[in-house]
């Protein structure tokens, strides 16, 4: 029994893990600065720019909103699992990546950053519309990791994807050990993340390449 019990512990410890460092908010402030770093030919200064502007207005002001939030007794954690209380928290994140978004516009930015700004905007107004339309509260974990590993995918070379798809294969298990999602709220993240997200990435790209 003190076995199966240190077990567990662990179990459980290695899926907080991987919930938190693989979090929506640590993939969105990452990728941009990644995805800049090479359509801008490794430029530091464009970089940083055009990285942070998505970054910035796609992860830390949202997550700003959630974390106060949270600590207000507004919804029950910075991961927002209970459905209805994503209201809020889906509206901040679509206000502040439209307004980065537009940021872009005017400051003359890579299309290539326009069109991850556009595939993350698109992934999350498909996302709310599942969420309160359908009723299933998709996992943002699953879904902003699948489409960021196909955007990182066509951005650097499908070599960078068997390594990736493990971690999103951890995060979507620690969604489900944790019991914060259900096997079709995983599977509507993916869909989203991947149809969505890389997909509509890679489509953005065709069209205003």
């Amino acid at each position: 029994m003190p076995g199966m019990q240190a077990a567990q512990l662990a179990e459980n410890r290695f899926a907080r893990l991987g919930t938190e460092i693989l979090a929506p908010w640590v993939w969105v402030l990452g990728l941009p600065l990644v995805v800049a770093w090479r359509v801008t030919d490794f430029h530091p200064g464009e970089t940083l720019l055009w990285g942070s502007v998505v970054g910035v207005t796609g992860s830390l002001i949202p997550m700003a909103v959630i974390v106060r939030g949270a600590r207000q007794g507004k919804w029950d954690s910075h991961h927002v699992t209970d459905r209805a209380g994503r209201v809020i928290p889906f509206a901040a994140c679509i206000g502040s990546l439209a307004a980065g978004f537009v940021l872009l516009i005017l400051g003359g930015a890579p299309y290539q950053m326009l069109a991850l700004a556009a595939a993350m905007l698109a992934s999350l107004v498909v996302s709310v519309a599942v969420t309160f339309g359908a009723e299933l509260k998709v996992s943002m974990h699953a879904g902003v990791a699948v489409g960021a590993v196909i955007i990182l995918a066509l951005t650097y070379g499908t070599a960078l994807v068997l390594l990736l798809l493990v971690l999103v294969a951890w995060v979507c298990w620690s969604r489900l050990s944790l019991r914060h999602h259900t096997p079709a709220e995983i599977t509507g993240g993916l869909l989203i993340g991947l149809l969505t997200g890389g997909g509509g990435y890679w489509l953005l790209l065709e069209l205003l390449a």
